[in-house]
């Protein structure tokens, strides 16, 4: 029996493929950079070699543990926050049409806006309430772009659960906010913690808003890793080794949140 073969699965597979390859090279040639000398990265195409933990080291010596540490501390109250304050806010969004239909779509109005734009009144507000030596400017900062995609986020989750329990709730003599909170929450608990990692994702990624208004002696991670271009050059090993540090958690992030991730973005815009 001689079997079919479709030309738009074998495009699709191919596709797929070239995308994969194109996501995983780069990061292959930077964890291979990371541990080659000086003049074996002089060779890009160079894959035999003596490898060596120089490069790591002088990352651990220039304190990019303690910048990791500053950014997931950033990361974690602003996704703290934007946890609670979002899920409250989708709830409304969802359940009772709050703003109306373009609400789903306005929250994310900001996300258009270049971050020079807001960059400039967080940075004056910063200096006014002398603020500008500490990690609130940046949390504010990064609450401006993580709390409205994280809402919209959870549209889509609080969506899928049936009016019919809160009401259930009511009657048995709940207030609005005990069957928020007890009936309806844990209903959506895996799409909070797939949109806490997706948060925690940005503000870690983010680099625009920690280079001008966090503390310049206590950098964040994408700083202290743009640091390592220097005024003698870009130190190429050193600055691979700090790229992996922060990749890590990223890719582990995407791994367990893969499948709500496409829940959750498609969820929060198609129902109105």
């Amino acid at each position: 029996m001689t079997r079919t073969v479709n030309p738009w699965s074998v495009a699709r597979a191919l596709l797929l493929w070239v995308a994969a390859l194109t996501v995983t090279l780069p990061l292959l040639w930077v964890a291979l950079a990371s541990v080659k000398s000086p003049a074996q990265l002089n060779d890009p195409g160079l894959v035999l070699f003596v490898p060596n933990l120089d490069n790591w080291a002088r990352v651990f010596e220039a304190g990019i543990l303690e910048a990791a540490g500053r950014s997931a501390m950033v990361a974690a109250v602003t996704v703290a926050i934007s946890v609670v304050a979002g899920s409250m806010g989708a709830y409304a969004i969802s359940a009772y049409k709050a703003g109306g239909a373009a609400t789903r779509f306005g929250i994310l109005a900001a996300q258009v806006l270049p971050p020079a734009v807001l960059v400039f009144p967080f940075l004056t507000m910063a200096y006014a309430l002398r603020l500008d030596s500490t990690y609130i400017p940046v949390i504010f900062a990064h609450l401006s772009f993580v709390l409205p995609v994280i809402t919209w986020f959870l549209i889509g989750f609080f969506d899928a659960v049936p009016r019919s329990l809160e009401e259930q709730a009511r009657v048995d003599g709940f207030s609005r906010f005990a069957a928020f909170r007890l009936v309806v929450l844990p209903q959506v608990l895996p799409g909070i913690g797939a949109a806490a990692i997706f948060g925690f994702t940005l503000s870690w990624n983010d680099m625009f808003y920690g280079l001008i208004l966090a503390p310049t002696q206590e950098t964040i991670l994408p700083v202290a890793i743009a640091a390592f271009n220097t005024f003698r050059g870009v130190e190429l090993g050193a600055m691979s080794a700090a790229i992996i540090i922060a990749v890590v958690p990223v890719v582990i992030a995407s791994f367990f949140i893969q499948r709500r991730l496409v829940q959750g973005i498609s969820g929060g815009a198609v129902k109105f």
